[in-house]
């Protein structure tokens, strides 16, 4: 590159959430310590306050059923009851695991 250019970059909101989701989506296995074949993604902004929450669950069940996200579970609602699980994505304990039923639960409380 010519010492004398600049190269830049500048993106949308909507361009900016694609790149973070698919940020996850790519280092998952990483970030979250899965296997991208073996589980579905959900995720949620909240760019007001500069929040995003990225979450994965088993792909299918015992049966071979595809799993879902229970309908209970509100991830906006979580954000805002879940505090930061790491102050980095390169921290060891980045994530923190929970169960349907206490997901369902944080996503009820107001």
């Amino acid at each position: 590159m010519d010492k004398d250019k600049v190269r830049l970059i500048k993106i949308s909101e909507k361009a900016l959430k694609e790149l973070i989701y698919e940020t996850f989506i790519e280092k998952q296995s990483v970030f979250l310590d899965v296997e991208a074949t073996e589980v579905s993604d959900f995720f949620e902004f909240d760019l007001e306050k500069g929040e995003f929450i990225f979450c994965a669950i088993k792909l299918k069940d015992e049966e071979g059923n595809i799993l879902s996200l229970p309908r209970e579970i509100d991830l906006k609602k979580a954000m805002k009851n879940i505090p930061d699980t790491t102050d980095s994505m390169f921290s060891a304990n980045r994530y923190k695991e929970y169960t349907m039923d206490e997901l369902i639960e944080i996503s009820s409380q107001q």
